[in-house]
């Protein structure tokens, strides 16, 4: 049973389910700590689902994933490329960063080739992921952001559906709460 139905960027609606870990970030450099907090616990093929509107911390934490694998690059939201590749020698994994702001839906994303980061050798962080929900596997990581009552406060809550996803969310709870 949801919590909450978010209306997504398509119109359709997203639920978030009543296990979900609602976290709130008083600042940027808090929303990158727990990007960098979850880093370390991904593995090959973990797929970050980020949702939610213009400004409200997806890139922000992207870029903590990204410090936390290890990418010494600036990382820039992809949104007029698709994707950036992060595959230096100096990271654990492959990172994949991936914006579906500009992409229409399914057919889209299919015909340039987003099946080969979701099923390749890193970890994707996508953004505006509900974009192309039906592609996604059951074991992505969910994560979703709103504006605050005060600019830089984000109210941030995590589910997973299944498996990997799950545990993954487990594992980052206990880091983070203890």
């Amino acid at each position: 049973m949801a919590i909450e139905d978010i209306i997504v960027s398509d119109g359709s609606t997203l639920p978030i389910p009543e296990e979900a870990l609602s976290l709130i970030s008083h600042s940027a450099e808090q929303t990158q700590e727990w990007g960098q907090v979850l880093a370390p616990l991904l593995e090959q093929g973990d797929i970050l689902c980020l949702v939610g509107e213009l400004g409200t911390g997806k890139t922000c934490f992207a870029q903590g994933v990204g410090q936390g694998l290890g990418v010494s690059l600036p990382i820039t939201s992809p949104t007029f490329i698709r994707v950036r590749e992060y595959e230096e020698s100096s990271i654990s994994l492959p990172f994949y960063h991936i914006d579906l702001y500009r992409v229409a839906g399914e057919g889209e994303a299919r015909g340039w080739g987003l099946e080969e980061y979701l099923y390749g050798e890193g970890v994707c962080a996508i953004e505006w992921a509900e974009r192309i929900r039906a592609l996604l596997p059951p074991s992505c990581l969910w994560i979703y952001f709103q504006h605050g009552q005060k600019p830089e406060i984000r109210h941030i809550s995590w589910w997973a559906e299944k498996g990997r996803g799950q545990r993954l969310l487990a594992q980052f709870r206990e880091g983070v709460l203890g």
